[in-house]
């Protein structure tokens, strides 16, 4: 099955937000997922395991990093695809 996440990172607190976001992005991109960049969040497509495992990992990521940070996740229902 694939799964669409939709993802929604805003760094709080930063003097180099974009940075932050484009950061986040490229780190996205390095996975095996569809990715769609949009102006205010960025979809992914994957395997359903793939994208969890995504999703766990970038909030990890930035977590470790010490960073104050806001991430949206807004998933929608599994497609056969």
């Amino acid at each position: 099955m694939k799964t669409v996440a939709q993802l929604t990172y805003i760094p709080l607190y930063s003097d180099h937000p974009k940075e932050q976001v484009q950061d986040l992005i490229e780190f996205v991109a390095q996975h095996d997922v569809e990715v769609d960049v949009n102006y205010l969040s960025t979809s992914i497509k994957g395997e359903t395991e793939v994208v969890f495992e995504l999703i766990r990992e970038v909030y990890d990521t930035m977590a470790l990093e010490g960073e104050t940070f806001r991430f949206h996740v807004e998933l929608l229902s599994p497609t056969k695809e």
